[in-house]
């Protein structure tokens, strides 16, 4: 089915009332979440820190906290709780902006996700950590450091972040490999660095889900990066890693206007990489959803159909598991996507990667969600 603004707009409407006892009328959930949280599960988006009036992606720009008021039961920070923004040094934390978004969800009623607690690569490392001397004794050295952040992190929220990205994106897509740091260096290797990490938030965080967080996709010339990402979840069940469940980031890039033939050519794979990851028991989190226009027209209503309909595809795929009961979006808004400026267009259109235009209005991508999510089947 195409989900056009026409009928997106009719199915949210037939939303609107169910059929309850004797043909009585129950009142409809209302955005994203709503329509989740009735079949058990949970919508969410990044978000950032602002400063009042700044015209960000923020809880401080009351344009955009409508968005997450009205459509998102759950957050993630954007990039305030990375290593880069919490730790200036190796010998303190600055939690002045992460602080000041937990309060704002906090009163608002909205449960927040942590990312991340390691990003394994040493590009996304602060400077000071791929520089630091761990002296004479550098396995002990790294591991105080590491279990020093990631204790310090949990403990300051508690019960109040129940999701941790423990660890974000340690597989070289090129080789399927696992990335170096200065911390694994001293570990003496990145299994031991990634293990330490899920052990030591088990141990400090037991009431919360862990999970490990990559971008393998389901676009062509992912495969060697998803097979990278089997054999590091096997390595987690063979030494008794406590990992919980795959992050799926889904930055999904599309193929041209014919969505059903593109999905038809990449579900098969896809679905054999979900199915072997669950097999293993670990459950499923949809943690960074966007959707770069690729191969598409600048014309804007062609694109945006075009995205609509990829977005329900991927999602059908999806959500046929039950093991999947969050999706995040990786912003709500086109005015504050970070893929504009990660990767323009180039015929230089604007960027249309998330459910509502830079105007604030929802888009058929927001139809989309909202129908795929209407045609779960129900968790329980």
């Amino acid at each position: 089915m195409e989900i056009t603004r026409r009928t997106g707009l009719a199915m949210l409407t037939g939303l609107a009332v169910s059929a309850g006892a004797r043909g009585t009328a129950a009142p409809a959930p209302t955005g994203l979440h709503g329509i989740a949280a009735a079949k058990g599960m949970r919508v969410g988006s990044s978000f950032a820190w602002g400063a009042p009036g700044a015209d960000r992606g923020s809880f401080a720009n009351p344009a955009y906290a409508d968005l997450l008021k009205r459509d998102c039961g759950l957050l993630v920070a954007e990039n305030e709780m990375k290593w880069q923004a919490l730790r200036p040094s190796a010998t303190a934390f600055d939690f002045t902006r992460f602080d000041a978004m937990m309060a704002w969800a906090d009163a608002n009623a909205l449960l927040v996700r942590g990312h991340n607690l390691l990003w394994h690569q040493p590009k996304w490392m602060p400077r000071w950590e791929e520089a630091h001397d761990f002296g004479a004794t550098p396995a002990r050295a790294a591991e105080h450091l590491l279990v020093d952040h990631i204790t310090t992190v949990c403990r300051r929220y508690g019960t109040r972040i129940r999701s941790y990205d423990v660890v974000n994106e340690a597989v070289d897509p090129k080789d399927a490999s696992l990335y170096q740091t200065a911390l694994s260096r001293a570990l003496g290797s990145p299994e031991a660095t990634l293990d330490l990490a899920f052990h030591t938030a088990r141990r400090v965080a037991p009431h919360a889900q862990l999970v490990y967080n990559d971008y393998m996709s389901w676009e062509p010339g992912n495969a060697t990066h998803r097979a990278g990402v089997l054999k590091l979840l096997e390595g987690f069940k063979a030494r008794g890693v406590p990992v919980d469940a795959l992050g799926v980031q889904s930055h999904l890039v599309t193929q041209g206007i014919d969505a059903r033939a593109t999905i038809a050519a990449l579900e098969g794979e896809w679905r054999r990489f979900l199915d072997a990851v669950t097999a293993m028991g670990y459950g499923l989190v949809i943690t960074e959803l966007d959707v770069r226009d690729n191969a598409l027209p600048a014309d804007f209503t062609v694109r945006d159909q075009a995205v609509a309909n990829f977005t329900r595809g991927y999602l059908d795929v999806m959500l046929a598991y039950p093991q999947l009961r969050d999706v995040l979006l990786w912003g709500m808004t086109d005015r504050y996507s970070w893929i504009e400026g990660f990767e323009p267009r180039k015929d230089k259109a604007r960027r249309r990667p998330c459910p509502y235009d830079a105007a604030f209005k929802p888009k058929p991508m927001y139809m989309a969600i909202a129908a795929a999510l209407a045609a779960a089947p129900p968790r329980t």
